[in-house]
Formats: structure tokens, C-alpha cells, sequence
């Protein structure tokens, strides 16, 4: 087998890894909030240990690509496909962090109802999710259009955490709530921003893959 044939066969592989570790980190997140509609403790206790096997995904992932740099030694568009996988699988595994945090958190406050302290929260939760699954598969399809659309939405999870954080204010200075509670949601809140902001990294990265600039800056 030719080296080109090898290297292309390892390419694919790692784009089915990255895949991989995308639909598990995507449905750890379905399965975080779904626990808690449900109010099944025991699942979203579950939850928690996905960890592990996210990072041990995650160092596998990077493992690959590291070999096929020093290996291989890729230029140009095939550089440029091992360093996009090897920041995106970096996202993506700081997203199942974000999703593990959030779990432990709902435990924490006995998995009280999100929408009794904002109703801005359940639009919260789906457009991140959305946020996430259209980067994923923005990533998957190489497509730089649905990419560039995830970044230009970004404003609107960042405009619903801040009306989160107003509503949260408003309780600790009105309603009494138990300000560990509002504490706790506040957190919850960021760590949603913060999943819509890796997929925001997933995003850029694809363009990055396909076009070589990020940010509109000519990297490689």
C-alpha cells in the first residue's frame, strides 16, 4: 500500500473518531437535561462518570494525530485537516466537561425545576444544543456555510445568559429565593455559554480546515 493510500485511510479514521466522540458528548448533553425533565437522579448521576471515558477518547484522538504530524509530515490541506481534529476533539471534550459540571450541579440543587428561577433557560438549553449539533455536523460535512452561521448566531446564547443573570438578580433582591440556588443556576447558565462557545471554536475551526484562515487571518 502506497504511503498517500495509508494516510488517506488514517484521515478517514480520525474524522470517524472525531465523529464519534461528537455524538457521545452530544448525547451526554440530550441526556443531562432529559434526566432532568424527567427527574430520574439516578441517571444523571450516571452521568457524571462519562468523564473518563470522554478524556480517554479525547487523549486516543489526539494520540493520532500527533503520530500523523511526526509520521507523516503533512503541508497545507492536509496539515490543516489534523490540526482542525486535533482542536476540535479539544472542544468537544471541554463541552462533556461542561455537561458533567451541569449534572453535578442539578444534583446539588435536587434537580429543583431551572424554569421557576428563569423562564429564559429552556430557550437557554435548546439553542445551545442546536448550537452544538449544527457544529458537529458542520464539521462532519466540511460544510463552511452552516459553519459560519453558528458563529454569527453566537449572540444569541450570550443574550440569553445575560437575561438569565437578570432574572437571577431580580430573585435575590424580590423573592427570596435561596441564594445558593440562584447561585448554583447562575453557574449552570455559564457553563451553557460556555458550551456555545466551544461550539463557536468548532465552527471556526471547520473554516479554518477548508480555507486556511480563522478569524478571517491567513493561517496556513
Amino acid at each position: 500500500m502506497s504511503p498517500r493510500i495509508t494516510f488517506d485511510s488514517e484521515l478517514k479514521r480520525l474524522q470517524e473518531d472525531v465523529e464519534e466522540i461528537g455524538m457521545v458528548v452530544q448525547a451526554l448533553y440530550i441526556k443531562v437535561f432529559s434526566a432532568l425533565s424527567e427527574k430520574k437522579q439516578d441517571v444523571l448521576a450516571e452521568t457524571v462518570k462519562s468523564e473518563r471515558d470522554i478524556n480517554a477518547m479525547q487523549r486516543s484522538i489526539e494520540s493520532s494525530c500527533l503520530n500523523l504530524i511526526t509520521k507523516q509530515q503533512p503541508v497545507a490541506r492536509d496539515l490543516r485537516q489534523v490540526t482542525a481534529a486535533l482542536k476540535v476533539v479539544n472542544d468537544i471534550s471541554r463541552i462533556g466537561d461542561q455537561c458533567v459540571d451541569i449534572a453535578e450541579l442539578l444534583l446539588r440543587m435536587n434537580m429543583k425545576n431551572l424554569s421557576e428561577f428563569s423562564a429564559h433557560l429552556d430557550d437557554m438549553i435548546v439553542r445551545t444544543k442546536e448550537q452544538l449539533s449544527e457544529a458537529i455536523d458542520s464539521f462532519m460535512q466540511k460544510d463552511t456555510t452552516a459553519a459560519a452561521e453558528v458563529v454569527e448566531k453566537d449572540d444569541l446564547v450570550d443574550d440569553l445568559f445575560n437575561l438569565v443573570k437578570l432574572d437571577l438578580i431580580r430573585h435575590l433582591k424580590e423573592d427570596g429565593k435561596n441564594p445558593d440556588d440562584c447561585i448554583d443556576v447562575l453557574m449552570i447558565a455559564k457553563h451553557l455559554e460556555k458550551v456555545g462557545d466551544h461550539a463557536v471554536n468548532m465552527a471556526q475551526w471547520t473554516i479554518f480546515r477548508e480555507t486556511g484562515e480563522i478569524n478571517n487571518v491567513r493561517l496556513l
